[in-house]
């Protein structure tokens, strides 16, 4: 079992013997995980390793795999979808929708969602609440759907790739709103694979390749051992597993 970070309460995250396959395909191959909260953990991979279907079947959007999950204790079903807050690598708000009708369509789907809080990470963000969608770049746009989704009272936030395809300005902005106003016992595990740019917001790390785990641990820890940043480490750990 891969454990990472302290274990005074329980995992938030726990997976064991996690496989999923698309036909013939494996895209998770045994994946044993346990996460605990109180922790910004990258979820670190090239393209096609795993990473959004390990996001998305800790989601619980995506069924038919086998193995064990529970999310704070729970197995995969409303309940876990309640303490969830998921961020998809896809445009999933309609273009002619403002900032604001967005956040009012979040109060009324969640319960949980604070329209306050989402008002202030858009302001943080220097977004307009009456700026429609389709009025945004990319950068812009990726912003306003974190904000939404960071504005949940969530127990575990899952985001996809949330930093692919912005300028690098915009990935810094980006996670510094990620990280603020964080409650101290939430989980967050962000899928990349621009390790460089988000290793400074890190505690953990959980390396995948080929849906297989190759590496987890603190990040701290993982550098005084091995004597290299994270970014460093992982190519070091994809250049021997490919051996």
């Amino acid at each position: 079992m891969n454990e990472v970070g302290p274990r005074s309460n329980g995992p938030l995250i726990e997976a064991r013997g996690l496989n999923k396959n698309f036909g013939p395909i494996p895209a998770l191959a045994g994946v044993d995980l346990e996460l605990a909260g109180g922790q910004v953990i990258g979820l670190l991979g090239e393209n096609g390793c795993g990473k959004t279907t390990l996001l998305k079947v800790l989601a619980g959007v995506m069924q038919d795999h086998a193995g064990h999950v529970r999310i704070a204790g729970r197995r995969l079903g409303p309940e876990t979808k309640a303490c969830v807050s998921f961020l998809p690598d896809a445009n999933y708000l309609k273009d002619s929708a403002t900032v604001s009708q967005c956040i009012g369509m979040f109060s009324d789907f969640f319960s949980d969602f604070r329209a306050d809080k989402a008002s202030d990470m858009i302001k943080f963000f220097g977004l307009a609440e009456d700026m429609k969608l389709k009025q945004m770049s990319k950068g812009m746009r990726e912003k306003a759907q974190i904000a939404l989704a960071m504005s949940r009272d969530a127990k575990v936030f899952l985001l996809d790739e949330p930093i692919s395809g912005v300028d690098p300005a915009a990935r810094d902005v980006i996670l510094k709103g990620i990280v603020r106003n964080l409650e101290a016992d939430a989980l967050v595990l962000i899928s990349t694979h621009l390790i460089h740019d988000l290793e400074a917001v890190l505690d953990a790390v959980v390396m995948m390749r080929h849906g297989k785990v190759l590496l987890t641990g603190q990040v701290d820890d993982l550098r005084a051992e091995h004597g290299l940043s994270i970014d460093a480490l992982f190519r070091k750990v994809y250049s021997w597993s490919a051996n």
